[in-house]
């Protein structure tokens, strides 16, 4: 089957479940789906009833499409994602956006748990996204390229939106939320990043590191989306923390400063 039919019977279903389609798009990184729950007149759709969705594996990724209204706009969530790490493909990665796109989604907010290289940072902050950096040596747009999807070379001068970004700092400043700004390098994992990588990271420009994003942002850059990018800073990566790095302290970490995670997505909906 192609790829085409593929999203076209992925979108039948779902426009099938929904009675108003959703624009905005959330993705939502380990620890930080509780923002799901927030959803009002919610539909939620586990990944493994949906036509061609892959399942997640990590723990702090429930499975499941959450559809219905937050703040008064229209939002399909993810409320867990996919990783090339656990045996993905990258179109498997980033088929969500590719579906997103399709049923009718302008704006998606991506958001992830990442390690602190910024010596500034500390954990439980949160990081708007300025730009990313692809150290993962693989892109989605490898392969053939569908024209109705996107052109074959696609500009990413802007990666994350910068009004979605200054829009996200007159809400942090109204809410009196911290807000950090930074470049995040996306890494393939699992395993944590060592001191000696930590420190050519923060060498070549990055702010905070992680494992997900890059894939699912190219993706939504070729399909036409505007992105605004938010890391949770869930602790500071290896040679700058003094103790050993565990999936345990990222969970932790989110579950701490979900309020304010909630209180700035939250805001940041109600202003777009």
């Amino acid at each position: 089957m192609k790829f085409s039919e593929k999203i076209q019977q992925t979108r039948g279903y779902l426009l099938s479940r929904l009675d108003q389609y959703p624009s905005i798009g959330l993705v939502l990184g380990s620890g930080l789906g509780i923002l799901a729950e927030e959803i009002e007149n919610p539909i939620a759709i586990p990944y493994d009833e949906i036509p061609h969705f892959p399942v997640s594996t990590v723990a702090g990724h429930k499975g499941q499409l959450v559809i219905g209204d937050l703040k008064g706009k229209r939002v399909i969530a993810m409320q867990g994602r996919f990783h090339y790490y656990e045996g993905h493909s990258l179109e498997a990665v980033t088929y969500p956006i590719r579906v997103m796109k399709a049923i009718g989604v302008k704006q998606i907010i991506v958001t992830n748990a990442a390690g602190g290289i910024n010596p500034n940072f500390k954990p439980g902050d949160l990081m708007i996204i300025q730009d990313h950096i692809n150290l993962t040596s693989q892109n989605p747009l490898i392969g053939p390229n569908e024209e109705k999807f996107g052109g074959r070379f696609p500009d990413m001068s802007e990666a994350y939106s910068r009004k979605l970004a200054d829009l996200t700092k007159e809400v942090a400043i109204k809410e009196k939320i911290k807000i950090v700004e930074g470049v995040y390098a996306g890494v393939l994992g699992p395993s944590y990043e060592t001191p000696a990588e930590i420190k050519f990271l923060g060498i070549i420009g990055a702010s905070a590191v992680g494992m997900s994003t890059v894939p699912e942002v190219i993706i939504a850059k070729h399909s036409g989306l505007e992105v605004l990018g938010i890391s949770c800073i869930s602790n500071m990566a290896a040679g700058i923390s003094e103790h050993f790095l565990t999936h345990d302290e990222v969970m932790e970490t989110t579950e701490k400063i979900k309020a304010q995670f909630l209180q700035l997505v939250k805001g940041i909906l109600a202003a777009m």
